[in-house]
């Protein structure tokens, strides 16, 4: 049973994590190895998170055995850790304590002011601004992010001021464990409901999370645009929260307004209080990520910091790895890689695109579906919503945690695509030669999914320059 009382870290004795080079797990264990904690951990394989982690004082193990624990206290674990693990197994035999990952975080978080950045999409992102846009007010603040900022190559730090923001995963529920002074809401729809079941049941999940917030005295920032976020935002504030809307919606606090979007994004926020609009330039396009930067000056601005600093901080940030990525050009093809895994996500980073190429370029979308559970369940949205590309190539799921089902593979979501254009390809690796023979000077192309589907932008690149 895994242990639901959040005790400092510093308390928390060894700690041993399995997977400890995935995204959330290796930012969780580097703060804690600069907290001072004794950090082990495993993974299945080598990688330059490990290297990073064993360079600043965890020992880290290839593989998974019982040995691997050594003289552990507590093991932190995620949702993907199957029962009979063998680390899992050993430590329930010795009676260690067993953290979930959002428990380990949740110890890092205490005595700090915590802004916890939840919602259906955008979270990483939204986190990654966020930070950068406390940083640029001078706070410091530290940080644990589920994806990489681009500038300085790291998902977490520790940081010298009282401030922790961190991405707040809504998957399995477990967000429900931290207590943060203040809440992002992006949006609310439904997804993983595998877990939850219910469009409802999400819904019921982010209510809770605002209602402990506002049960302390804290803020939730919510997205007035999007309907499930203005919804659970108004209960929030019908139960006396304090909340304040962004959005271009008229019903917004802090409004968005004059949003141009090219190769990045042009816009103005009004904020109360102030007088005059406040200008904010981003390097990266789309109406999602002009929406992300105004959750972020929002965070600003209850925090009392200087939002003109936050907006020229933001003026200056290079985006996160997987995130409307650009990897290069060539042979007068752009490819950029993005982690959209869900319809609302892939519709975003298309529209975004759509204002990216130009004089008659076309945009081309590489697919690839997250999860068996998902692509049954969206795979008619998948498809609506690539079909806003001009060319699409879908490739077949990528399972993550979950076993094969029969019948099931990226076709179903192919098939679903409301025009011609559209190619099923069952084979990874016949991918890049498709589109390499197909593309054209103007075009861009889009490597888009949760799984492996990154490494083809490099290889489609190397493909184009020969």
């Amino acid at each position: 049973m895994e242990a639901t009382e959040i005790v400092p870290a510093t308390d928390l004795g060894a700690v041993h994590f399995i997977g400890i080079g995935g995204a959330g797990m290796s930012g969780i264990a580097r703060i804690m190895v600069m907290n001072g904690v004794t950090v082990s951990g495993s993974d299945a394989k080598d990688s330059a998170v490990v290297e990073v982690l064993r360079t600043l004082g965890a020992r880290v193990h290839i593989g998974h055995a019982a040995d691997n624990l050594g003289e552990a206290d507590t093991l932190v674990i995620s949702s993907a850790i199957r029962p009979d693990n063998p680390e899992l197994v050993e430590a329930q035999r010795r009676g260690l304590r067993i953290l979930h990952r959002s428990g380990a975080l949740a110890s890092l978080m205490l005595e700090r002011r915590a802004v916890a950045v939840a919602g259906t999409h955008g979270k990483t992102t939204t986190t990654s601004m966020t930070t950068v846009a406390l940083q640029a007010c001078g706070l410091d603040p530290s940080f644990v992010i589920g994806g990489v900022l681009s500038t300085t190559g790291t998902n977490a730090h520790l940081g010298s001021g009282d401030v922790f923001v961190a991405e707040a995963d809504e998957s399995d529920g477990s967000f429900l464990l931290y207590e943060p002074a203040i809440g992002i809401l992006t949006n609310v729809e439904a997804d993983h409901l595998d877990h939850y079941g219910t469009a409802e049941a999400v819904t019921d999940a982010f209510v809770e999370f605002c209602a402990g917030i506002g049960g302390r005295g804290g803020t939730v920032i919510a997205c007035a645009d999007d309907p499930g976020s203005l919804a659970v935002a108004t209960r929030a504030r019908e139960q006396g929260t304090r909340v304040l809307l962004y959005g271009q919606s008229e019903r917004a606090d802090i409004r968005l307004r004059d949003l141009e979007s090219r190769l990045g994004a042009d816009f103005v926020l009004d904020i109360p209080g102030r007088e005059q609009g406040l200008a904010v330039h981003l390097k990266q396009p789309g109406t999602h990520n002009a929406l992300n930067a105004s959750a972020a000056i929002a965070v600003a601005h209850a925090l009392g910091a200087d939002v003109d600093r936050a907006a020229e901080g933001l003026g200056g940030y290079g985006g996160t790895r997987r995130r409307f990525e650009e990897k290069g050009i060539a042979g007068g093809v752009r490819v950029i890689d993005d982690y959209a895994h869900h319809p609302t996500e892939v519709t975003a980073v298309l529209s975004a695109a759509r204002g990216v190429v130009t004089d008659g370029g076309r945009v081309w979308a590489i697919f690839q579906p997250h999860l068996y559970s998902r692509t049954m369940e969206f795979r008619t949205e998948f498809g609506q919503a690539l079909g806003l590309a001009d060319e699409v190539v879908v490739l077949d799921i990528f399972p993550a945690r979950e076993d094969p089902v029969p019948g099931i593979t990226g076709a179903i979501v192919a098939e679903t695509v409301p025009h011609e254009h559209v190619t099923y390809i069952e084979s990874f690796n016949e991918a890049v030669p498709f589109v390499s023979a197909r593309v054209r000077p103007g075009d861009l192309v889009l490597t888009v999914g949760a799984g492996d589907v990154t490494i083809l932008g490099p290889e489609l690149l190397t493909a184009l320059e020969r």
